[in-house]
């Protein structure tokens, strides 16, 4: 008797854990642009996967994250944006005055669509270079963690 009560009941814990991974939204990250003209050294496929890894780690309780669309998902956002503005810094400023000034920065707008193509989410934001520097600093400089970090905080604030 009891190993059916327990066969029972792991059974509807298993079920029911289904249910609700099968009703977590998912968010499709695609590959960022840089405005037409606009000058971006970085290559934007290695800050999707920053940005992917981040949701990942801040909002994974909430959403599935991926670069493709998970099959069979219930609810399903696309992240899209570009890069409106990028200025490469001054290091002399850095070095003279200091205080976190002459940093990197960047202009990016971003959205989220839902199934239908409708935005559910809109935001323009600036974002600054680490202060410290990153361990992406090669490829996609040193905007790259607060690229990724500025858009999962703002989806985390997000009312989906």
């Amino acid at each position: 008797m009891r190993k059916i009560f327990l066969t029972v009941t792991l059974a509807i814990l298993a079920a029911s854990s289904f249910v609700s991974a099968q009703d977590k939204p998912a968010i499709v990250v695609h590959t960022f642009n840089a405005t037409p003209g606009q000058p971006w050294p970085y290559d934007m496929k290695q800050m999707a996967m920053q940005t992917v890894a981040e949701l990942q780690r801040k909002d994974g309780k909430r959403f599935d994250v991926a670069v493709e669309a998970p099959a069979g998902q219930v609810k399903t956002y696309t992240l899209d944006g570009e890069v409106t503005e990028w200025h490469p810094g001054n290091r002399a400023k850095r070095l003279v005055v200091g205080m976190g000034s002459g940093r990197e920065t960047a202009k990016i707008h971003y959205w989220l669509t839902d199934a239908s193509g409708k935005k559910v989410f809109d935001h323009t934001d600036t974002i600054r270079a680490a202060f410290w520097g990153n361990g992406y600093a090669d490829s996609v400089g040193q905007l790259a963690q607060p690229f990724a970090d500025k858009i999962a905080d703002r989806l985390a604030e997000a009312k989906l």
